[in-house]
């Protein structure tokens, strides 16, 4: 079981509770967190299921580098968060 949590910044705009999701990759475990928050989806990927420009996504406090490449492998334990990322300028 991966654990996946989501910013506060995030789940101000749609309640999503920290889970522990049965998932092989982090695109799994992405879209089973999906089914507790269906909304959720819309503000972390876009219309080609890539992570959006102004989210970061964490696995095991590393940041993942390629916002398309979703099919990285997890293992039990590890811990998957979603943050909305600063930009500006």
């Amino acid at each position: 079981m991966a654990f996946v949590e989501f910013a506060p910044a995030l789940t101000r705009h749609v309640p999503c509770a920290p889970q522990e999701v049965q998932a092989g990759t982090l695109r799994e475990a992405l879209h089973r967190s999906f089914e507790a928050a269906p909304a959720m989806r819309y503000y972390v990927l876009d219309e080609q299921g890539c992570v959006r420009k102004h989210v970061a996504v964490f696995v095991n406090a590393r940041m993942i580098a390629d916002r398309s490449r979703l099919d990285l492998p997890l293992e039990a334990g590890d811990k998957v968060m979603v943050i909305q990322a600063l930009t500006g300028g």
